[in-house]
């Protein structure tokens, strides 16, 4: 049983929206950490912090295809007076025995190549006559196509400062130096830098792997044709794409009917590869509300892992919960109402935070902000409710989207934050602050 489930509670009693939350990250843990290869870690948690072992770049080079120059062999060079130089060879990235650049001589450099001995700075082959004696070019020509390039005299048309064009050792990041800290989420951007500094895998928590279902005999696959009596299930695909948004490993299962062996039986099938489980509908008080049918008793001697206690909260939408965990793992389950609004909404509240908990993040919390509120009339709120609205924020205004109602998919999809009307207010005047959480 999760660690708040013993709170003392009568049939009609309500949990606060705080109470169910607090039981929910109390109850979900972080994943073990393991090691992966880079773009396997995509996503994943940084466990610890990394430092630099060696410098980035580790050597001087050039930041342009140009020449590798003395300052004192260009001073005062111009078009009508170029340095005349001669070219002792080519440099190109990668190169190991570097040359040396003497008094009056160059280097053709290609962009990354280390800087040679003696050479002070890089001239842009834009700045020389690239070897042909004639005006300024645009560019080399390819080295297969035109070999004496590395060699003979350069025209340089144009004065170079002492380390011009030249990528310093260490500039970047230095050995020692801390690369990322612990409880870096690893995008594109830090996998890069891991890459660039030599590390070929990375201690990290894993992303969750999230299964999520929905429950009722009246939903059908989009794309299908629906029949009397029938909707298309929404709430399974919102609610993966949330879960994946959140950054786990999301699987969706197809709708199960309104059965609790065959739900009873779907939910087993998937504990073999979910970290957490999320399913909508059926937690209310109805005759096929399947979902309490099915594990209510999860928690008995005869069916180890724990158990799912469903609860009421004080909050609209998003009344009827469902919270425990199954199977000898003690897998976490949330089970969440089945309008999409107060699913949705569910989701946000509780579910979001408990994967950013599996993966280990400290804050775990869509941003909350304060806005004034922006609207014709006062907005009503049920007494002893902490109610969500859908709104838009913009510049430190918010403005309500749709009605209250939790079955109203079209205004949800305009909005982009939730407005919060607390439990002892029962109207929020035009123009007044409210809390507003931000969803994107």
């Amino acid at each position: 049983m999760s660690s708040a489930a013993t709170r003392p509670a009568g049939p009609d009693d309500l949990w606060s929206v705080d109470e169910h939350l607090e039981d929910v990250l109390t109850t979900v843990r972080p994943l073990e950490p393991i090691e992966l290869h880079l773009l396997d870690a995509q996503g994943c948690v940084l466990v610890d912090d990394v430092t630099v072992p060696v410098a980035l770049p580790p050597f001087d080079n050039s930041s342009m295809d140009g020449y590798a120059v003395r300052v004192a062999d260009v001073a005062g060079a111009s078009e009508e007076f170029p340095a005349v130089l001669e070219v002792v060879g080519d440099v190109a990235a990668g190169t190991g025995d570097l040359l040396r650049v003497g008094p009056g001589q160059a280097a053709r450099i290609m962009t990354g190549a280390p800087l040679p001995p003696g050479a002070e700075a890089v001239v842009p082959v834009e700045w020389t006559d690239g070897g042909l004696g004639e005006g300024p070019v645009t560019g080399m020509r390819a080295r297969s196509l035109a070999p004496e390039g590395a060699q003979g005299q350069v025209r340089v048309h144009r004065p170079a400062e002492a380390r011009a064009h030249v990528r310093a050792q260490g500039s970047d990041v230095k050995a020692g130096d801390l690369a990322l800290e612990a409880g870096t989420v690893l995008g594109p951007p830090q996998i890069a830098l891991l890459a660039a500094i030599g590390r070929g895998t990375v201690r990290v928590r894993p992303r969750p792997r999230v299964v999520v279902m929905s429950t009722g005999s009246e939903l059908v696959q989009p794309g299908e044709e629906l029949g009397p009596g029938q909707i298309y299930d929404s709430n399974s695909f919102a609610l993966t794409a949330a879960a994946r948004d959140a950054g786990a490993i999301a699987y969706r299962v197809g709708a199960v009917a309104d059965d609790a062996d065959t739900l009873r039986a779907a939910i087993e099938d998937q504990l073999i590869r979910a970290d957490l489980l999320v399913t909508t509908g059926g937690v209310s008080v109805g005759a096929y509300d399947v979902v309490k049918e099915a594990l209510s008793h999860a928690g008995d001697e005869d069916e180890p892992g724990g158990g799912v206690e469903f609860r009421r909260l004080a909050m609209q939408p998003g009344k009827p919960q469902g919270f425990g965990t199954i199977g000898r793992d003690h897998t976490p389950l949330l089970a969440l109402p089945g309008n999409p609004v107060s699913s949705y909404v569910s989701f946000e509240l509780f579910v979001r935070p408990a994967i950013r908990t599996l993966m280990g993040l400290d804050d775990v919390h869509r941003p909350r902000t304060r806005a004034t509120l922006r609207t014709a009339k006062a907005l009503g709120s049920p007494k002893g409710r902490r109610q969500f609205l859908r709104g838009t924020y913009a510049d430190g205004e918010v403005t309500p989207v749709g009605g209250a109602g939790s079955h109203l998919i079209g205004a949800l999809a305009h909005a982009d934050a939730l407005i919060v009307v607390p439990e002892d207010t029962e109207s929020v005047a035009p123009g007044a602050e409210v809390e507003v959480v931000l969803l994107g």
